[in-house]
């Protein structure tokens, strides 16, 4: 067995409209040289050319995944948002939501993004892979059931939960969603729920705006199944590695998992022009090495990665190939170009301090 990619190259044409980083033209806002949205399939074709570069794509076991059908999105979304998002699709596009632009066809790439996480779920929770990785576009974790945000059209992660438990081969589920912006469409989705914990690491205070809190633990028999943890702008290498060793582990520890997945977004690196945190590759590849050990020792090894954002088509490769390469295993690697000048950036001692006091109050908190 091996770790799967799985990807496809029509989820690289999902097109959004004309926007100034998330402003829509128009008024006093002006059109940028290039056009478009930050969130631009850059990011995600020069990862997977970065792979077949280096040779790591040579190490995975590529595959291609169908559109996830009508019957899985309903587990999720109600059909009249579905009808609408098909209808407005085949019309030529427009925007449903909030900051969710696409074009014609977006309803099948969304689809189809909804199948590589739906798919590499399966794969691994019936033992044809170790784990995976889907590079799915567009995102998904911020899309309510009924109401599309922050470029996230379908709820790709809670799609591919729900298809697991109808068939029986998932039933606990931990979500562990380290992109910088906070995890609201999977939050809110699971709120009242005990079968999925969910777990978001994100910039206090980015997006959106009023969601994130850390007192927001759930609600109902999902009491005690959510935790927000948002950290200050300016945090880096050390602050994660303290939240996932203080926090993030036990809670996975204590909740006893079939099976991990991870909104996998590489905004909180250093350079993303999304965001203000101090990630580097090295953030993200140690990240990924706990998460994988956790999965190792409560569920099999059971471990799914469905990529979320990360703007910066210079570096998201390289945290993307960090990852890939401790979720595998492979010793082929793509050294940081950015490193050296990346870990000089990194808070102070006394900053570091701080971050890791926070942290520990949220611990003694829960």
């Amino acid at each position: 067995m091996a770790t799967g990619f799985f990807w496809d190259e029509r989820c690289f044409w999902h097109a959004g409209g004309n926007y100034t980083f998330t402003l829509p033209i128009g008024g006093h806002v002006q059109p940028l040289a290039a056009g478009g949205l930050p969130e631009s399939p850059e990011t995600k074709r020069r990862l997977k050319n970065l792979m077949d570069v280096t040779g790591l794509s040579d190490a995975l076991d590529m595959r291609r995944a169908p559109e996830a059908t009508r019957e899985m999105l309903l587990r999720v979304h109600p059909e009249s948002y579905l009808d609408a998002f098909k209808t407005m699709s085949d019309a030529g596009g427009g925007e449903l939501g909030r900051r969710t632009p696409f074009a014609k066809g977006g309803y099948e790439i969304a689809a189809l993004s909804a199948g590589l996480a739906v798919a590499a779920v399966e794969a691994v929770t019936t033992g044809a892979l170790d784990n995976a990785y889907a590079l799915s576009r567009p995102p998904g974790h911020h899309c309510l059931p009924d109401f599309p945000n922050g470029f996230c059209l379908l709820a790709n992660i809670a799609i591919a939960i729900e298809e697991a438990q109808a068939q029986g081969r998932a039933h606990r589920v931990v979500v562990l969603d380290w992109d910088v912006h906070h995890g609201n469409g999977t939050e809110a989705i699971y709120y009242e729920r005990d079968d999925v914990l969910t777990i978001s690491i994100h910039q206090e205070g980015n997006y959106p705006l009023d969601t994130g809190s850390f007192s927001d633990r759930g609600k109902g028999a999902g009491e005690g199944c959510n935790l927000n943890l948002p950290l200050p702008a300016g945090a880096g290498h050390t602050a994660y590695l303290h939240a996932m060793d203080r926090i993030v582990l036990p809670q996975i520890e204590a909740f006893a998992p079939d099976l991990i997945i991870v909104a996998c977004g590489f905004d909180a690196s250093a350079i993303d022009p999304l965001a203000r945190m101090l990630a580097t590759a090295q953030t993200f590849r140690e990240m990924t090495a706990r998460v994988k050990s956790a999965a190792e020792r409560h569920c099999e090894g059971r471990l799914v990665l469905v990529h979320e954002g990360g703007y910066s088509e210079a570096y998201v490769p390289f945290c993307g190939h960090a990852t890939l390469e401790a979720l595998s295993g492979s010793t082929i690697t793509a050294p940081d170009p950015l490193a050296e000048a990346l870990n000089i950036r990194q808070p102070n001692p006394r900053f570091d301090a701080f971050l890791k006091g926070e942290i520990d109050r949220f611990a003694r908190d829960l």
